[in-house]
């Protein structure tokens, strides 16, 4: 008689053997039959040629339009769900396990949060710094779904008719990153003048000599500050341009990298690249938003 015991180890062996051949079997397709044409590759956005009547829009709509659109579709549904699940306990006692993993990436987030700027300054902090972390990290993420830069409509772009992707990642657009810097420096000033009122103006002009100074070298140190918030001001605008662009840049590039690797050996061989970028879209989520908070600390502190 045949063990059932025995038999579970070789069906799992047979398994895995199979597979290990196919995976083997698509790797050497993907390398002896590459790819015909590498896709175009763009900086820019391209245009999808659809025309709606809505201003801005009659010439067609940004393939990082629709993507940006359902990341936030996917985050509003993610928190309907967290709220239903969250109804449902109080009625029943019980806690689903949707609402426990909720629970446990809210508190790992806040938790990091206060451990860098008090449970108090966390509370005022944490909506905007926790709207930044999980819409790039869910953008990026977005971004590797299969379809993602290779389902398109024929159309114009640069003077060259392409295949226009339909979705693309929404990082992957200047125009996206630099709204998010936008949106972090405005939001920085905000609290500026929120805890500091006028007074957080001085940072940027401020003609005044410190308390104490005399003598001649009074105007000295008087020039100086007032040099020192033409710096300042220069700083907050290359604050826009360093946060736009790194995030940029970094998801544009893993873009590029998998579009690359697909078309020279396709299928198996991309799969670890896949998994170097879901980690390189979750450290870009948590930079923005880590250094977003550090200055919004900085801007809620008189110096």
């Amino acid at each position: 008689m045949n063990n059932p015991e025995m038999e579970k180890p070789k069906k799992r062996i047979w398994g895995c053997s199979i597979i290990l051949v196919v995976a083997l079997g698509l790797t050497g397709y993907g390398l002896v039959m590459p790819g015909k044409e590498l896709p175009e590759i763009s900086l820019a956005a391209e245009i999808i040629p659809w025309q709606l009547p809505i201003p801005g829009f009659k010439h067609g709509v940004p393939n990082t339009l629709p993507t940006a659109i359902f990341t936030m579709i996917v985050l509003v549904l993610v928190a309907f769900a967290y709220y239903r699940a969250t109804r449902r306990a109080e009625k029943t006692g019980k806690e689903s396990r949707f609402l426990i993993a909720i629970d446990a990436v809210y508190e790992t987030v806040f938790s990091f949060i206060e451990n860098v700027v008090g449970k108090k300054q966390a509370l005022e902090l944490f909506p905007m710094v926790a709207t930044f972390f999980f819409f790039i990290l869910f953008a990026n993420w977005l971004g590797l779904i299969p379809g993602m830069g290779s389902i398109g409509v024929w159309g114009e772009h640069n003077g060259h008719r392409i295949l226009i992707p339909i979705l693309r990642g929404p990082n992957a657009d200047l125009s996206t990153t630099l709204a998010l810097a936008l949106i972090s420096l405005t939001y920085t000033q905000y609290l500026g003048f929120k805890h500091q009122g006028f007074k957080y103006l001085n940072k940027f002009i401020n003609f005044r000599a410190p308390e104490g100074s005399s003598g001649a070298l009074k105007p000295v140190l008087a020039i100086a500050n007032g040099f020192v918030g033409i710096l300042e001001i220069v700083a907050e605008i290359s604050r826009i341009l360093s946060f736009a662009f790194r995030l940029f840049g970094n998801v544009f590039a893993g873009e590029v990298l998998l579009m690359v690797i697909s078309f020279l050996a396709a299928f198996v061989a991309v799969i670890p690249f896949m998994g170097l970028e879901l980690f390189v879209g979750a450290i870009q989520a948590l930079i923005f938003a880590m250094l977003s908070l550090i200055f919004f600390q900085m801007a809620s502190h008189q110096h």
